[in-house]
């Protein structure tokens, strides 16, 4: 089964704690995925992110196909990073690292995402034109969204990376 990789750098012209605290809280996370993917949190986000948190949440990652997706908190480190594993959902693994960093003007998330699809085969024909896809728009849409909510880090350039 192959191994799949995200990586997205994106920078913001707000405090490291300002970021911590938009991106380190659950309830946010609606906010930040586009409306068709249809995001509802069914319980877990009822206070601040912490190790060991589990959310469990309805997301509907295609037209006409809906899902539960658990994922653990599993590493926090306060307004530096967090790693978001899943327990259960569409993917045979999801482990996302956040990271925050200070720079000139503002902060930088960094975020690397290292999954597998399942589906053997199957999975690795779909997965450059239906699962990267949908990855690329979800993590645009964020893009944009963050954008509008707090602005642009001048001269910052954003970065998405799909292996």
């Amino acid at each position: 089964m192959k191994l799949y990789q995200l990586k997205a750098k994106q920078g913001l012209p707000i405090s490291k704690k300002a970021a911590w605290d938009f991106l380190s809280d659950p309830k946010n996370l609606k906010t930040i995925t586009p409306d068709h993917m249809g995001f509802h949190i069914l319980s877990g986000a009822d206070r601040p992110m912490y190790q060991g948190q589990i959310i469990q949440y309805i997301v509907k990652p295609f037209a006409g196909y809906a899902t539960k997706w658990v994922t653990e908190i599993t590493h926090v480190r306060n307004e530096e990073y967090f790693v978001d594993e899943q327990r259960f959902g569409p993917y045979s693994l999801w482990h996302h690292k956040h990271f925050l960093k200070e720079v000139e003007g503002g902060v930088e998330m960094e975020d690397i995402i290292d999954y597998k699809i399942p589906f053997g085969i199957i999975g690795q024909i779909v997965q450059p034109f239906l699962v990267k896809k949908q990855l690329e728009s979800i993590f645009k849409y964020r893009e944009h969204k963050l954008k509008e909510l707090f602005g642009v880090l001048e001269g910052y350039d954003n970065q998405l990376e799909l292996n």
